[in-house]
């Protein structure tokens, strides 16, 4: 695959990022794609290594390494070597129905598995992704597929993220009728609300929406299943249902000044400022702003990440993004974390590199413990009271932070953000058809058939699995649309 020499010939070039000044005036896309003469040479840094790591997912104990999604990785790679784009574009859609997420917003655990990453810097699989899929729509050569006939059968979808979409387009690929059932006003789950617009412009995601619509698949919002439609409704009038509603149930930190004005979930701050961009360009005012005030992130991941770059967007005073973990090395423990797990190094993502530059260093600080919020008389977030901690072994030999005495800190702060994950899905509909859920309050159904305890009743994702990645959703509402398709007509055709 590739060029046999590519990889001596050509070093690493991957996507550009807008210049950060420019950025933070506007909510644009950060990433920019280079040009297709670039890509192809990248594309010639695929080393024809013999066993590829890269394209088959597996989960390792620092993470996923390769693709959840098994693209064909050296294949496409060496098509886009050869020019050949538009069968680049047929191998990519062969195993991912959204290349165009996966190209912006995976973090790309292919390039940990990739073999030239033994020594040196990994083929840019991510981005030669998103170049395929940007190039094939600039060339409309992704145009709607409907189903050549209908089977008869029906099949309602709960949640319109990645692991929904998935299913329904799979689904409806084998000629069942589906329906999606999205609590918000707008079709995406977590691609819509959850990923701020510089990440994921959002006219991306309403584009392949709108196909997924004139391939035949129905789309229902501002419909809650367990609210405003009830479960048992689904299950009567629907041959299947496909749970895949997410892990939306935020960790909160339970400390002194909790309630306080000023102290929110970061899904709260990103959603309403995506909603009020899309609706009014953050002129309805319908957001939670940032501007001119001291923000505190609590959490070190990715949704931390996407809270400092939208506070600096808003225009806050500083922002701080506090992480209770020691901090990473900066180069990979190759006798801890050897290769081909996901290296578990310092990264720098581009929020920090925005913080950064507009602060003169990283907003993060490691190994800190929130002890409690102080407000004043009126009930405003006014401080963040914090610890050090250091991580310690118990007598279980597990780890735990300990409290350093004599580092005890005040920070002002009049908004502080909780980006510390998620516990599970929501309980409405688990409550109402008594499903069984797993010890993380997941619905419960094993990996491969995707059955939950009721008859008919499947669950894909973020539901099932917990909080993960979208290409992990993806692959799941691949997975799970196959064992549907299965269940409704005893054999399937689907990949």
């Amino acid at each position: 695959m590739g060029k046999l020499t590519g990889f001596l010939e050509y070093r690493r070039v991957a996507n550009p990022t807008r210049p950060i000044e420019e950025r933070l005036k506007d909510w644009n896309e950060v990433y920019v794609l280079r040009d297709k003469e670039t890509c192809e040479t990248q594309g010639a840094r695929c080393m024809d290594c013999g066993v590829p790591f890269c394209h088959r997912g597996e989960m390792l104990h620092n993470g996923a390494t390769g693709c959840p999604v098994y693209n064909l990785i050296p294949e496409w790679n060496d098509l886009i070597y050869r020019g050949r784009w538009k069968d680049a574009l047929d191998r990519l859609h062969h195993t991912n129905n959204f290349p165009e997420f996966t190209g912006r917003v995976c973090p790309a655990p292919c390039e940990a598995g990739c073999v030239l990453g033994i020594n040196e810097p990994a083929v840019t699989i991510h981005d030669n992704e998103r170049t395929i899929i940007d190039n094939g729509f600039e060339n409309g050569w992704v145009v709607p597929e409907p189903p050549e006939s209908r089977t008869g059968k029906t099949v309602a979808v709960v949640g319109s993220g990645p692991a929904g979409l998935a299913a329904a387009a799979q689904l409806n690929r084998a000629g069942h009728t589906v329906t999606v059932f999205e609590r918000d006003d707008r079709i995406g789950g977590l691609l819509m609300y959850g990923i701020p617009n510089m990440k994921l412009d959002k006219g991306v995601v309403q584009r392949r929406v709108d196909i997924l619509a004139e391939e035949g698949i129905t789309f229902k919002t501002n419909t809650e299943v367990g609210k405003d439609i009830s479960s048992k409704k689904l299950l009567k009038e629907f041959d299947a249902v496909v749970l895949a509603n997410g892990a939306t149930k935020p960790r909160d930190l339970n400390v002194e000044g909790r309630e306080l004005k000023g102290v929110h979930f970061a899904m709260e701050y990103l959603s309403a400022n995506t909603k009020s961009l899309l609706d009014s360009k953050l002129k309805d005012k319908k957001y939670i702003s940032a501007k001119g005030k001291n923000v505190i992130v609590i959490g070190g991941g990715d949704t931390g990440t996407d809270c400092v770059a939208t506070s600096l967007r808003h225009g806050c005073n500083k922002v701080t993004q506090l992480e209770i973990l020691p901090k990473p090395s900066v180069e990979r423990n190759k006798d801890v974390n050897p290769w081909p797990e996901w290296p578990s190094n310092l990264k720098v993502d581009y929020g920090q590199h925005e913080a950064a530059y507009t602060q003169g260093e990283d907003p993060r600080v490691y190994s800190i413990m929130t002890k409690k919020f102080e407000g004043d008389d009126k009930g405003n977030l006014v401080a963040i009271h914090t610890v050090n901690v250091e991580w310690v072994k118990n007598e279980e030999g597990r780890m735990f932070p300990k409290e350093i005495a004599g580092t005890e800190k005040r920070t002002e702060a009049e908004l502080v953000l909780l980006a510390m994950g998620f516990l599970g899905p929501e309980d409405k509909i688990a409550e109402e058809l008594e499903l069984e859920r797993d010890g993380r309050s997941n619905f419960k159904a094993e990996y491969g058939e995707f059955k939950t305890s009721l008859k008919k009743v499947f669950a894909a994702g973020d539901a099932r699995r917990g909080q993960s990645l979208v290409v992990w959703a993806i692959n799941e509402g691949r997975a799970t649309a196959r064992e549907v398709d299965m269940f409704l007509m005893g054999d399937t055709v689907l990949p």
